[in-house]
């Protein structure tokens, strides 16, 4: 008899079931499967994810341990590690795209009215690019260099709440700057880049548009000063102009007035000169706004570290894109969940209690509010030191 429901089952309650079912009938996902559906693949690469499987093998054994409990939580079908590895191989890994698309959008109007640090009114994103190393015969497709393949995960993160909104996955042959030619660029948004991103007519069409961006500028950039404005210099400020762009090429591609702000970051002993068509922000906000770009670099940091993102179950093209958007959309989950039940925890706090406890029956408020408990007894307790003589 069943008392209860399992935490992985109250965990699954919170993904929109329905928006599901529509991406698998849009792919055909379940065309001619007999058990084990597209759901029976996305519970076993999310159970694998929540509790940081080794392989194949060991989401097989770990699950059929669970054998009882797996009906309640949601599976239909038998788990195989060879039926697992043909789904992984053969359904379309955009069926899984489309759904973190989904929950992308569920977690942005949750974590809207999220403060980042600075108070805007525009909505504020981050763009970058992390390279996985691959191994050169066991992924051949994924071209990087002649000894080696990778991945590039393309990622743009809204800044209020660190969510995903964009990410692309290519080889790791493709430059960074190309992603700006299918990205979706919002109107009066701030995109914020490093010098990488740097081609004037790519920024010239983002200012066309109208949007905006931040981006540092590199050492031979040809800037000609139209005029300065006045600054404070005891924040960090060094100067802040109005230029334009003087080389060639670059008059052609951008043939419009830019800002130049230059910096002293006094922690690293560094300079650091800053390109933006946002001519109303206060200079030292711009400076701010450009040190936020690290919460991307935390993204990456966060999802190598605590998600199974840098090995995986399958070698081809499909298996290793499919387990990547799993992956996206456990990390969504997570910061769905958070904000659903109003928890103080961080993301990783949550993560690793889910990855203990993912088939106890107890509700998901008492599980972190145990979290939260600390043990008096033990808090004032002075313990003995052991190598005392």
């Amino acid at each position: 008899m069943n008392f209860g429901q399992t935490v992985f089952s109250q965990v699954l309650d919170f993904l929109p079931k329905r928006q599901f079912r529509r991406c698998v009938e849009r792919y055909k996902g379940n065309y001619r499967v007999r058990s084990f559906t597209c759901y029976d693949q996305f519970l076993c690469m999310a159970f694998a994810q929540l509790t940081y499987r080794e392989s194949l093998r060991d989401i097989e054994c770990c699950l059929r341990a669970m054998d009882s409990k797996l009906y309640h939580c949601g599976f239909n079908g038998k788990v195989s590690r060879s039926t697992l590895a043909d789904a992984n191989e053969n359904r379309d890994w955009r069926i899984y795209r489309d759904f973190a698309q989904v929950l992308i959008r569920m977690a942005r109007n949750l974590y809207a009215n999220e403060n980042f640090g600075i108070e805007l009114d525009e909505t504020v994103f981050a763009l970058d690019a992390s390279t996985i190393d691959l191994c050169l015969s066991v992924f051949p497709w994924a071209l990087f260099r002649r000894t080696k393949s990778a991945i590039k995960l393309h990622t743009l993160l809204d800044l209020r709440g660190n969510i995903p909104t964009f990410i692309d996955i290519t080889d790791g042959k493709v430059h960074d700057v190309n992603i700006l030619d299918t990205l979706f660029i919002e109107t009066g948004a701030i995109y914020i880049m490093d010098r990488g991103y740097l081609d004037f007519q790519r920024l010239y069409e983002i200012n066309q548009i109208p949007a905006f961006f931040i981006i540092r500028a590199k050492s031979n950039t040809q800037l000609r000063r139209l005029y300065s404005m006045p600054i404070d210099k005891s924040c960090g400020l060094r100067c802040d102009q109005i230029v334009v762009p003087s080389g060639f090429y670059t008059k052609k591609d951008y043939p419009d007035k830019l800002r130049r702000i230059r910096f002293f970051d006094d922690q690293h002993r560094r300079s650091l000169i800053f390109l933006t068509n946002h001519f109303r922000l206060p200079s030292l906000t711009v400076a701010d706004l450009y040190r936020c770009r690290w919460k991307v670099e935390l993204f990456f940091k966060w999802i190598k570290q605590h998600l199974r993102i840098k090995t995986f179950y399958g070698t081809t093209e499909n298996a290793v894109k499919t387990q990547i958007w799993i992956a996206v959309s456990v990390y969504l989950l997570v910061a769905i969940i958070k904000k659903r039940l109003k928890l103080k925890l961080s993301l990783y706090t949550i993560l690793q209690i889910l990855s203990l406890t993912t088939f106890e029956k107890m509700p998901l408020f008492r599980l972190f509010m145990l979290g939260e408990h600390k043990n008096e007894i033990t808090s004032y307790y002075k313990h003995l030191n052991l190598f005392d003589s």
